[in-house]
């Protein structure tokens, strides 16, 4: 997806290996929008999952699922990350590093 001159680019991810809360999409309505773009498969995959999910966490699961399925397709750089990982190309976290996140996370909570 390419911006046409009068509109505002997409600001790219500020970790292209992490979707964040606040990136991307932000209602239902334009998470549908973008998913329609990626075909009409794609939304209606999306309502019978959220229709399917129980309010709470398994909602908010649907919902990071469609955002990082978004990312996945549209995004170049989130792209690149993937190939770059893939291919060895970028340094690894300590694994201190992803316990500490996880803790955070639980603490979150």
């Amino acid at each position: 997806m390419s911006a046409l001159p009068h509109e505002t680019p997409p600001k790219a991810y500020a970790d292209p290996y992490r979707v964040e809360e606040w990136e991307g999409p932000q209602t239902l309505a334009e998470l549908r929008a973008e998913l329609a773009l990626l075909g009409p498969a794609e939304v209606v995959a999306f309502n019978a999952k959220l229709d399917a999910a129980r309010f709470g966490a398994a909602q908010a699961a649907v919902i990071s699922d469609a955002r990082r399925l978004l990312a996945l397709r549209t995004r170049p750089e989130v792209r690149a990350a993937i190939a770059a990982s893939l291919a060895g190309e970028t340094p690894t976290a300590p694994v201190a590093d992803l316990y500490a996140y996880l803790e955070s996370q639980d603490a979150d909570r």
